[in-house]
């Protein structure tokens, strides 16, 4: 028995449109969902109505559940006609269907069900999906008439077979609950003093403040781990952010909220302690010396400074931020303590009533710290000793949050501090900068006057040029006189600040693998030419030396006087730095900017893209004191911009409420944010310098996909691929998004130029040199990013920028074979229409196709207005069901779903491999029978091609004399008879009816089979 229900709670209305001429509306809601319509009970003339009612949908085929829509129309009834009109309809996907855990109370914007209609207010559902097997199915509709004048309840129950896969995944804790507290309402008739009943109703009147009470989102929950379909969806969320609550995509702004620029995130308390600085502090030691350090105590939260030593008058300035939810304590202490080897001295403290802190909120100016006297531990006040302080309260809106020290970060949830706090530096929020990336283009032209070791040996010679990591090595020239010629152009990446000159070295082969030198050249990059267009700019000759410490003493200026006169040998070459083009660091399916190098050729920015990171749910990647943890921190990059939060230390449910900012130049780039497990902190002693940070997920979010000036909150699946699991969802994380445009024109015209700077069309990079110098540009910015403080590694850098995305890969192939097959299915899907309708499957069909054919054949001028007017009305209809949050990751579409355990252990296998021979081999194997059907394809293909060749180039004389023949005559008709009858008549007799049909082939065919390729002169 079927018992998989989809469960719609209407909540209420709010400020709907009067529709009974008095400025009032009788309402009610019709639900529409799989061909089951129910309706509530009608409100008579409330504008604001509660209806708090339970209606139960049979879900009769679960796997289309994320496409089945849910239409929620509410109306007015009219008594004196018996007529309804429509006030707004809300239409829900299948984004929205969530497990009951999940579920809240959202209030949607009514839409316009007409063109014309006027619509205004929200209506306010509940929607889950639940199993148990003890809920029946709601009644179905009765007719309007029926239901208007009588209240009878008409049953009928739906049940259906559901895949136990999908029923596994509905959890069951909650029903019970859910079948103690339902109801089923038809109709429901006022009470004699006619107040609405309490019961059903937690308020007679909401208040304006209607949505921001009754939908405060749940606290996160531990994630477990069991993902079902429905599990690696986006679903949309309503959460309470800075700037109000976040409902359908707009921010409904309560009255008492101030503006903050900090509007994507949700607020959070922090108290602030800054400890600048301490004066004539007394001693404690017998020597008169003190190391003093202070010592910050909330409740069970401490944090600490720094110890100087030997100095009464020590300078901290250091900010230390204290989660107010966590704060379980009325006092601040803040004590001062003197460093020593056994046990640490009390030198004094000062107490703070948090109470009496006062709040500040910027953009006010910073709160100016005092001194205060420090009391001993007796309580009495010092002669001598000062601190000074500063207290307030704030939220991560503050300047002073960025650089503080974060309670929550470090904060273990048992309430110990994590030993992570003695390296603060390298768990806090970090903006960075990728460096700005030049193309190096050098041209060896020409040597002269070369002086190899053996005069009369005939010279090899080669130019090695080197910058930083890159070698590029020119083709070997023979020269008896000394003067090579290579005319050869080398291309590399160099990165601002130049901080590695260029280094030219010409080489002579002079036996099996023995090179010698025959002179060195050192360019300073801060001294090459730089261009912007295409012009030319001028080579030079440059001196060789012998000695690779001369070559730098002549780049550095040093050369001496008595060696200018000196004969040099010389090189002709042509060096300079090409800023119109985009350097390629990234893949180029995701690339986050598309600006060219040289800053004189950027444009205005189109727009602004603003990020909240909100909080994530994880499950576990390693283990702590016997127990599963996370330090969980995120990474996000768009442009030269990349962020990181704050690492939140043995945490599966880390906040961050972290908000950042992007100029957005081109519509047509990615935001990707990724998720990791840092591996690098030391806690309990352990050293994790050598492990590298677990990667959790990835989002990636392209910027033409948002709507301008809608804020998107959505949970993303964080999903991994892995060897013994294949997909498998490591957690969630919860983001909001807001794209703003400056100026919709200039966004719009972006759409018709091109998609990369000019140079990429005046002079184009073939493919092979686009590849090998992005593998350059991507060891550059991870060098300069690991070098960051804290940095950003190796595995963070390759994951961000998907460096592997042009490896082999059984999975992906497959996965664009299957992405080919969707592309042409539309073209494949036209065929055979028309191939039924050729063969007069539906009789009806094939003569209106006649008539329409005909149609077009006479008046060719309707053909393309036609087709136009077809294209657009599609695209209307589909605009209806368009997706309403950004697309995620598809493990269907990527062929996670399909995949097996070797398939992804070959995907994972490093570059070149580390698997044994026995592996390499079978996976060659089964790679060259992959291929060899690929070959028979691409072989059929080409045969195709061939005999249309061999019409005309008389391989077989035979069959070309006869087309030969076909022309002349065709060329005769055609001239005589009028094209529109040709085309009648050829269009008539490809759509004849079966019975004029033969059983084989027809003669053009046949001819045409019959008709010779080159196969047969293939070895």
């Amino acid at each position: 028995m079927n018992s998989l229900k989809l469960c719609v709670e209407v909540v209420g209305a709010h400020d709907l449109v009067p529709k009974d001429g008095q400025g009032s509306s009788s309402t009610f809601v019709e639900l529409h969902f799989d061909g089951q319509k129910f309706r509530t009970t009608t409100k008579e003339k409330d504008l604001s109505p509660v209806w708090n009612e339970s209606f139960y949908f049979n879900i009769t085929d679960p796997t289309k559940l994320p496409t089945l829509p849910l239409d929620a129309c509410i109306y007015h009834y009219n008594k004196s006609t018996s007529s309804k009109l429509v006030l707004g309809k809300v239409r829900l996907t299948g984004t929205s269907f969530v497990p009951y855990s999940d579920a809240v109370v959202l209030h949607y914007p009514l839409e316009r069900k007409g063109l014309f209609s006027r619509t205004k207010g929200e209506l306010g559902l509940k929607v889950f999906v639940i199993d148990d097997p003890s809920i029946r199915a709601s009644n179905p509709l009765p007719a309007m008439e029926s239901f208007m004048s009588t209240h009878q309840n008409l049953t009928h129950d739906y049940e259906t077979p559901t895949p136990a896969s999908f029923t596994n995944s509905i959890p069951k804790s909650k029903s019970r609950k859910i079948n103690e507290s339902r109801h089923l309402f038809h109709d429901i008739p006022k009470s004699k003093n006619g107040q609405k009943e309490e019961q059903f109703s937690p308020s007679a009147k909401p208040s304006v403040t209607f949505g921001i009470h009754e939908m405060k989102s749940e606290k996160p929950k531990a994630f477990t781990g069991v993902a079902s379909a429905m599990d690696y969806a986006v679903k949309e969320t309503s959460p309470f952010l800075g700037g109000g609550r976040v409902v359908g995509g707009r921010v409904i702004r309560g009255g008492n909220i101030p503006a903050s620029t900090y509007d994507l995130v949700e607020p959070m308390q922090y108290l602030f302690v800054r400890v600048v600085k301490a004066r004539d502090l007394p001693s404690k030691d017998l020597t008169g010396s003190l190391d003093p350090y202070v010592e910050i105590k909330v409740g069970n939260f401490k944090g600490i400074t720094n110890h100087f030593e030997k100095n009464q008058n020590p300078e901290w300035n250091k900010v230390f931020a204290f989660a107010r939810e966590n704060i379980q304590s009325t006092i601040l202490q803040v004590v001062v303590k003197d460093k020593d080897t056994i046990q640490d001295d009390l030198v004094g403290y000062v107490k703070f009533d948090l109470h009496e802190v006062q709040r500040r909120v910027p953009p006010d100016s910073p709160l100016a710290p005092e001194w205060y006297r420090i009391e001993d531990k007796h309580g009495e006040k010092i002669k001598n000793g000062e601190l000074m302080l500063a207290v307030w309260y704030g939220t991560q809106a503050d300047e002073a949050f960025p650089d503080a020290w974060h309670s929550d970060a470090i904060i273990l949830p048992n309430g110990t501090t994590s030993s992570a706090a003695h390296n603060y530096s390298q768990i806090r929020s970090k903006v960075y900068h990728s460096p700005r990336l030049w193309y190096l283009r050098v041209k060896v032209i020409e040597a002269q006057d070369l002086i190899p070791s053996e005069k009369s040996r005939v010279l090899d010679a080669y130019v090695k040029v080197q910058l930083g990591n890159q070698i590029l090595k020119t083709k070997p020239v023979q020269s008896r006189a000394m003067n090579p010629q290579w005319d050869q152009e080398l291309l590399f990446v160099a990165a601002e600040p130049f901080e590695e000159p260029l280094i030219i070295s010409v080489e002579d082969r002079v036996g099996n693998n023995k090179d010698e030198t025959v002179g060195n050249l050192v360019i300073p990059l801060s001294t090459v030419e730089k261009r912007a267009d295409d012009r030319s700019v001028h080579s030079r000759w440059y001196h060789l030396d012998k000695s690779m410490s001369s070559a730098m003493e002549g780049e550095q200026g040093k050369r001496k006087e008595k060696d200018k006169d000196k004969f040099f040998s010389r090189i002709h070459v042509n060096v300079f730095l090409d800023g119109g083009y985009h350097v390629l660091d990234e893949s180029t399916y995701y690339s986050s900017d598309l600006r060219p190098t040289s800053k004189q050729l950027w444009k205005k920015s189109i727009g602004v893209l603003e990020l909240g990171i909100l909080n994530a749910d994880v499950l576990p990647t390693k283990t702590r004191d016997g127990r599963g943890i996370s330090d969980t921190f995120c990474v996000a990059k768009y442009g030269q911009k990349w962020v990181r939060t704050r690492t939140i230390v043995g945490n599966l449910n880390p906040k961050f409420n972290e908000q950042y900012t992007w100029e957005v130049h081109d519509p047509a780039t990615v935001l990707t944010l990724g998720v990791f497990d840092d591996a690098h902190l030391n806690v309990n002693g352990s050293n994790g310098s050598s492990s590298k940070d677990s990667k959790i997920g990835k989002v990636r979010i392209r910027i033409s996909t948002l709507e301008t000036g809608r804020v998107y909150t959505n949970t993303y699946p964080l999903l991994s691929l892995q060897t013994s699991a294949g997909v498998k969802k490591m957690g969630e994380v919860h983001l909001a998004i807001r794209f703003s445009c400056t100026s919709r024109v200039n966004m719009m015209r972006l759409y018709f130029k091109p998609h990369l700077p000019k140079m990429h069309y005046s002079k184009p990079l073939n493919i092979i040199e686009q590849e090998k110098v992005r593998v350059q540009a991507m060891n550059i910015v991870v060098a300069r990013l690991s070098r960051t403080e804290p940095p950003l590694r190796r595995e963070v850098v390759e994951f961000m920028s998907d460096t592997d995305s042009h490896l082999w890969s059984m999975r992906r192939s497959k996965a664009n074979i299957n992405r080919l097959k969707t592309v042409f299915s539309g073209v494949i899907s036209v065929g055979m229409w028309l191939g039924e309708i050729s063969t007069w499957k539906n009789p009806v069909t094939t003569v209106l196709v006649h008539i329409l054919f005909a149609m077009l054949v006479c008046f060719p001028q309707l053909i393309l207005p036609t087709v136009f007017l077809y294209m657009f009305i599609i695209g209307m209809w589909k605009w209806r069901f368009r997706s309403r949050s950004p697309p995620h990751m598809d493990i269907k579409l990527s062929g996670a779903d399909a995949t097996n355990g070797d398939e992804l252990d070959e995907e994972f296998d490093t570059f070149p491999t580390t698997k044994s021979s026995d592996v390499v081999r079978w996976r060659y194997d089964r790679l060259r029978s992959l291929a060899g059907r690929v070959q028979s394809v691409v072989g059929d293909i080409a045969t195709q091609g061939e005999r249309i060749h061999a019409l005309v180039n008389w391989r077989d004389p035979r069959a070309t004399t006869i087309f030969m023949a076909f022309c002349l005559v065709a060329a005769m008709v055609l001239y005589v008879v009028p094209s529109q009858v040709v085309f009648l008549a050829g269009g008539f007799y490809l759509m004849r009816h079966p019975k004029l049909r033969g059983k084989t082939p027809s003669a053009p065919l046949c001819f045409y089979r019959r008709l010779p390729a080159l196969t047969d002169s293939m070895l």
